[in-house]
């Protein structure tokens, strides 16, 4: 059934493709294991505690970042995603408004995640987070490929497993990770002065940088490659939330809505990208609910499977936090992707989910 599906979705891809799209950039840009329960309520009070969020000054944590409706909470969590997406873009993953987001590899944990958003395939094959090189074909793989996109794709990444994600020696796009990368990968070439601080910066968790360093190669990345295709991966708000430091995982949060604001204005004063990018932002798994399932996810913590979305650009209709809608599954984020740049990854890659068409204006 889902094949069948699969390949409607693609006929009527191919027909809608007569028009051409606005859109010649696309970036995406994960956060790991960012709830939905944040994005779309801000900080949760429970968690504001000694007990349930090791949370030291909890009045002030609390006056800077709580409020008693939660949709001022999530404005001053993420006021990027709320000031400027939810006016001129969608948002995905509201439960209790109708809207679903779900990993649908039965996993709940990264590598099965990253592999079903990059590749639109839930693989029941990959089933831990070990450094093996990924056998699916990833979405930026195969933009790669397609006339007009040779050497205009790349990816900056946090989590070391991510190279092995991306199959980066096959895969031939420069990538830029702080840690060693798979024999044979293109790494991507960053200032010294970056290299040397990540050197000496690897000192917080042994697999993840601080996401500052991720931002910079980011940056470096737009203004050297000018990518058509660019993947970001940040990392910080998973293990800050793994250790259960909720005020490090909030300030990871705000971290990540920020490179988005700085990321969108750098594209919007840039005649390059401005009125041709698209941005899709996501996770790749959720968490468990407060106030202790929160730090943890996986196959056992049934919540962790609900995640969030959101796209913004000239191709997506103003339609902000949307509700009542058919369920979306992660891996329909690869075909998307693809389709905002007027591809269709579905007809290369058959077994892949297709996109997700309210994104597309359809």
């Amino acid at each position: 059934m889902v094949c069948g599906l699969s390949v409607l979705a693609g006929l009527s891809f191919s027909h809608a493709a007569l028009a051409a799209p606005k859109t010649r950039h696309v970036i995406l840009v994960t956060t790991d294991g960012l709830r939905q329960e944040e994005v779309f309520g801000g900080a949760e009070e429970i968690l504001i505690s000694r007990q349930y969020g090791q949370v030291g000054k909890t009045n002030e944590l609390k006056a800077e970042f709580w409020r008693p409706d939660p949709q001022r909470s999530r404005e001053v969590l993420l006021p990027f995603l709320w000031g400027t997406v939810a006016r001129q873009g969608q948002l995905f993953g509201h439960r209790r408004r109708g809207s679903e987001v779900r990993v649908t590899n039965g996993r709940n944990f990264s590598y099965p995640g990253y592999n079903e958003f990059l590749t639109g395939i839930a693989d029941p094959r990959i089933d831990s987070n070990d450094k093996v090189l990924n056998p699916n074909t990833n979405v930026f793989e195969w933009l790669q490929s397609r006339p007009g996109f040779k050497g205009r794709v790349g990816a900056v990444v946090n989590w070391d497993v991510l190279p092995w994600v991306l199959n980066a020696p096959r895969a031939g796009f420069p990538v830029w990770s702080g840690f060693d990368v798979p024999p044979g990968t293109r790494r991507m070439p960053v200032p010294r002065a970056l290299e040397e601080v990540v050197e000496h910066g690897r000192g917080v968790w042994s697999g993840v940088l601080l996401d500052t360093f991720v931002r910079q190669a980011a940056f470096h990345a737009l203004d050297s490659l000018r990518p058509r295709a660019l993947y970001v991966a940040y990392g910080e708000t998973d293990d800050w939330a793994h250790e259960g430091h909720y005020e490090r995982y909030l300030r990871a949060a705000q971290g990540f809505d920020r490179f988005l604001g700085d990321l969108w204005a750098r594209l919007q004063a840039n005649p390059r990208y401005r009125g041709t990018t698209s941005l899709v932002i996501t996770t790749d798994h959720g968490r468990g609910p407060a106030p202790i399932a929160w730090k943890n996810h996986g196959r056992e913590i049934a919540d962790s499977s609900y995640m969030w979305m959101a796209v913004i650009g000239p191709d997506t209709p103003a339609l902000g936090e949307r509700t009542n809608l058919a369920p979306v599954r992660q891996a329909q984020v690869a075909a998307t992707v693809a389709a905002l740049l007027g591809e269709d990854f579905v007809a290369a890659s058959p077994m892949s989910a297709p996109p997700v068409p309210e994104v597309l204006g359809r």
